[in-house]
C-alpha cells in the first residue's frame, strides 16, 4: 500500500483536517500521479456537508486533479513516467454497458466509480479524491495534459470545463446561434469562454449587475440583468440555446420564456429543491428542457486538447490547503472569480 497524505472531513459538520490513508499499489494497468493542483468544485462543499445525502466519511474531496506521473504499471501503454496527467470526476466504470461502449462512462448503467465519496467498482472499497499528495488510477481513466497551458488553471477543466463543453458540443452550438448562459460562476465563466470560441453570439443572464464587466472581459457579447424587467422582456423568445449553470433556486419558467421556437435549455447546475415547470412553458413553442452531466473520457480528452490549441483555461485563485474552509465559506457566498485551486505543495 502507498502511504498518502490528504485533507478529509470526518462528518458533515467537521472542518477538513489532515488525514493519512493508504492508496493501492500501482497495478499493471495503473499510473501513479503526484498531484500538483486540485480544483475546488461547489459539489465538494455539497458532498462534504452531506447536502445531497449518502455521503461517505471520512471524505477526501477533489475531482479536478492535475499532476505528473511518477510510476506506471507493467502493462501501461498510454503514459510514461514524467508525463503530465489529470483525473476528473470518475476513476472507473463497468466498461461493458452500452453507455461505456459509446464513450459515455459518466452514464454507466452499473454506476461509475466517483473519484471521491464513492466506491470502486467492487462497490466496497471507498474512493478518496484529490485533496491529497498522490492518486493511483487506471490508465484508461487518466487524461493527457498539455505542457502548453498553466497547470493550475487547467485543473478546473476536469469538471467545470467538461460540464459546460459537453452540452455545447452535444447540441451543436456554434456560429449563427444566439446562446444565453445563466449565471456567471465557476461553470458559467467556462460556458461563456467555450460558446464564444465556438462562434455563437453569447449573452450572460445574471441577477448580479456587478458581473457585467466580467462577462464582457470573458468574451460575452451581451449582458442582461434578470432583475431588470424591461431588459428581460426585451430578450423574450430570442435564444436558440440556454445553458443554465445556477445551483440556487430560480424560476425555470422565466428562462424557458426566453427561448425561440424549437429552442433548448440545458441544466448543469443542481438546485437544492426541484423547481416546477409549467407544461405551457414547453408546448407553446416546442421547446426542450434537458440536462447534462460532465462527459466521458474520450470527450474530456477532446476538450482538453481543444483548450490547449485555443489557449482556454479557467480563471482561478490559487490557495494553500490550509485555507480550504475559508474558500468553502467564500464559495458559498459566490465570492470567487471564478474557481479556487489548491496548491498541493502546501500539503
Amino acid at each position: 500500500m502507498i502511504a498518502t497524505k490528504g485533507y478529509a472531513a470526518q462528518n458533515p459538520t467537521a472542518q477538513l483536517q489532515p488525514f493519512n490513508f493508504n492508496r493501492r499499489e500501482v497495478g499493471p494497468h495503473d499510473v501513479r500521479i503526484e498531484i500538483a493542483f486540485c480544483g475546488v468544485c461547489h459539489s465538494d462543499l455539497h458532498q462534504v456537508r452531506d447536502e445531497w445525502g449518502g455521503s461517505i466519511y471520512p471524505m477526501v474531496p477533489g475531482h479536478e486533479i492535475v499532476g505528473r506521473i511518477s510510476k506506471v504499471g507493467s502493462a501501461v501503454t498510454k503514459f510514461k513516467a514524467g508525463d503530465l496527467a489529470g483525473v476528473g470526476c470518475f476513476v472507473d466504470s463497468c466498461r461493458v454497458c452500452e453507455s461505456c461502449r459509446m464513450g459515455n462512462e459518466q452514464y454507466c448503467e452499473a454506476g461509475m466509480a466517483g473519484t471521491y465519496n464513492g466506491y470502486e467498482m467492487d462497490k466496497k472499497t471507498p474512493t478518496y479524491g484529490g485533496y491529497s499528495n498522490c492518486i493511483v488510477v487506471d490508465e484508461n481513466y487518466t487524461l493527457r495534459i498539455s505542457e502548453k497551458l498553466p497547470l493550475a488553471a487547467v485543473a478546473p477543466l476536469l469538471c467545470a470545463g467538461i460540464t459546460t463543453y459537453s452540452p455545447l458540443r452535444h447540441w451543436k452550438v456554434g456560429a449563427g446561434q444566439r446562446v444565453a448562459v445563466v449565471g456567471l460562476g465557476g461553470l458559467g465563466h467556462m460556458a461563456v469562454k467555450f460558446a464564444v470560441s465556438f462562434g455563437a453570439s453569447v449573452t450572460v443572464l445574471s441577477s448580479s449587475p456587478g458581473k457585467e464587466a466580467d462577462a464582457k472581459k470573458l468574451g460575452a457579447h451581451h449582458f442582461v440583468n434578470t432583475r431588470d424587467k424591461i431588459a428581460s422582456k426585451q430578450v423574450r423568445k430570442s435564444f436558440d440555446f440556454i445553458l443554465d449553470t445556477v445551483s440556487a433556486q430560480h424560476d425555470l419558467n422565466f428562462y424557458l420564456s426566453l427561448l425561440k421556437t424549437d429552442g433548448t435549455m440545458v441544466m448543469v447546475g443542481i438546485p437544492p429543491q426541484a423547481e416546477p415547470v409549467d407544461a405551457f412553458s414547453l408546448i407553446g413553442k416546442r421547446k426542450t428542457l434537458a440536462g447534462s452531466m460532465i462527459g466521458g473520457i474520450r470527450e474530456t480528452q477532446e476538450m482538453l486538447d481543444y483548450c490547449a490549441e485555443n489557449k482556454i483555461v479557467s480563471d482561478i485563485e490559487l490557495i494553500p490547503i490550509q485555507q480550504i474552509e475559508q474558500a468553502y465559506q467564500r464559495m458559498a457566498k459566490g465570492d470567487v472569480r471564478y474557481r479556487f485551486v489548491i496548491d498541493m505543495a502546501t500539503l
